[in-house]
């Protein structure tokens, strides 16, 4: 059992020249490291945790090669100018702002999403590849991920960002 005991022990004698007497006691800690195990226990139990935001990706086989008509791929550049470039084909890429203009950066710009939006449900074989630039923020990509995932748009690719989707990014068209 878990006590504490404190020994008897005199004082020094007071102003009074009288001695006093330390009376010992006994604490039984039992009861208080139950309670604690029990309080540990119960919310232990009756707590829920968090569940972990995954997202299921399907991976293409290593094996064959998937083929695309060029007319049902859409690529998106971002090369972390808070612009987006897009282009279906061999077109120009035309930019998008990534971002809307007020203060917060949280939301992805009406005119991607209404793109988005628009070009998946004109075309139901939209491949979107998603190319971003080392400069990018890790942010763009999982807001743009997110922001497929509440469009229901899940056929879409990630590349790499190389020099040849930077001379089209400077190649590309404004919009407005």
């Amino acid at each position: 059992m878990g006590m504490i005991d404190t020994p008897n022990e005199r004082r020094g004698p007071k102003k009074g020249g009288r001695q006093t007497k330390r009376i010992g006691f006994k604490l039984d800690m039992t009861p208080m490291v139950d309670v604690a195990f029990l309080l540990l226990t119960f919310f232990m139990l009756t707590t829920t945790f968090a569940k972990s935001n995954t997202m299921e990706i399907n991976i293409p086989p290593e094996t064959g090669e998937v083929s695309i008509a060029e007319r049902n791929v859409m690529t998106l550049r971002v090369p972390g100018d808070d612009f987006a470039y897009w282009s279906l084909g061999e077109e120009a890429p035309r930019r998008e702002p990534l971002y809307e203009k007020s203060g917060s950066q949280s939301l992805l710009s009406h005119e991607l999403r209404d793109l988005l939006r628009q070009r998946t449900a004109d075309n139901k074989k939209l491949v979107i590849v998603v190319k971003i630039s080392e400069k990018a923020k890790y942010k763009s990509l999982v807001d743009i991920i997110d922001e497929f995932n509440l469009l229901k748009i899940d056929r879409f690719s990630l590349d790499d960002f190389n020099g040849q989707d930077e001379a089209e990014v400077k190649r590309a068209v404004v919009v407005r």
